[in-house]
């Protein structure tokens, strides 16, 4: 029997510092979040950010928590039930980090009888800090657990054109009727390391402003390049101007070169140069989750107005949209049909 797993990344089980110490001790000493030796990362981790960060991550949380709980799971599940409703398969969630876990995903579709398994990992975009990650835990769940599941992945969308079409029109929705001057697409950060670890060839990635425009088997699992194609494909669906958009990279941690342009120097910048009516989407994620409402829906909003501009419109994930839930019903459809899945 075929069932389908979607996975995102996770939450704490509540905003309290505690539960976000827990969360952050399981998501941050993942070797392929940070990448350094494993005594290294103990001593970061464990030694320095654990002793400061969960107070105020916890404050930011608690901004944005919903009633039902954390938005992203809350979301989540809305996506999955949405799903169940247009799929004739066994459907479960998991989260990387947290509760639902990957393995109680799995094991619940085990209790149906589910032995062929369609994993789709909740990004469209590819990076060491989210795909692969998901993927080399559940494929070590399987050989641990779940000898008997045969897995498929659902690859990158970020160019698929129906992702691109949802994305699209979530955009011109949600600025109809609105004055803005530029549209950023803010995509989470990964630190430049990455890009070079995740390049297949060993020399096509140097993040010259040059190697992501030039054709490359590296480009199946470089980050950078996949981010500069979606906002690429939207602005070209929107027909946008070349000089009304831009892409930015936010959410950096630590000393180490980080993907660029920054999106909270990005944000000040253009609202000190005069730009008065800005838009912002955040591409990387599907849900609207803690990076999102928090960093972008309330700090940068706040930076740009504190900086001269009038209002930034900051446009929602395409979470549970009813475009969206047929067109992952679809893929799921196409791949229980046997008929090839290729974003």
């Amino acid at each position: 029997m075929k069932g389908v797993l979607l996975v995102n990344l996770g939450s704490p089980e509540s905003p309290d510092p505690k539960d976000v110490k827990v969360y952050l001790d399981e998501f941050l000493m993942d070797e392929r979040v940070i990448d350094l030796p494993s005594f290294l990362r103990t001593l970061l981790v464990r030694g320095i950010i654990l002793n400061t960060r969960p107070k105020k991550s916890a404050k930011a949380y608690k901004k944005i928590w919903w009633k039902e709980g954390s938005p992203l799971i809350v979301l989540s599940k809305r996506l999955l039930q949405k799903m169940e409703a247009k799929v004739q398969l066994p459907l479960a969630l998991g989260m990387r980090y947290g509760n639902p876990s990957i393995q109680s995903g799995l094991q619940e579709l085990a209790d149906k009888g589910v032995t062929e398994v369609l994993l789709v990992p909740l990004y469209p975009q590819f990076a060491m800090a989210t795909t692969e990650t998901i993927l080399v835990l559940a494929e070590s769940l399987r050989q641990k657990h779940f000898p008997q599941m045969e897995f498929t992945t659902l690859p990158p969308f970020y160019k698929h054109p129906d992702y691109i079409r949802v994305l699209s029109q979530s955009i011109e929705e949600s600025l109809k009727g609105k004055e803005w001057e530029h549209l950023l697409f803010s995509y989470h950060g990964v630190p430049e390391r990455h890009i070079r670890k995740s390049d297949s060839t060993k020399s096509h990635c140097k993040i010259d402003g040059q190697c992501c425009q030039t054709a490359s088997p590296a480009h199946q699992f470089c980050y950078r390049h996949q981010c500069f194609e979606t906002t690429r494909l939207v602005a070209e669906y929107l027909e946008l101007k070349s000089d009304s958009y831009s892409t930015s990279f936010q959410s950096r941690l630590g000393l180490d070169p980080w993907l660029q342009p920054y999106t909270d120097k990005t944000v000040a910048k253009m609202a000190q140069s005069g730009v008065k009516n800005m838009a912002i989407v955040t591409p990387a994620f599907v849900s609207d989750c803690l990076e999102t409402l928090e960093e972008i829906g309330m700090e940068a909003v706040e930076d740009f107005e504190e900086k001269g501009g009038d209002h930034l419109h900051v446009i929602p994930c395409i979470n549970d949209r009813e475009d969206w839930v047929n067109v992952m019903s679809r893929w799921v459809d196409e791949w229980a049909t046997a008929e090839a899945v290729n974003p």
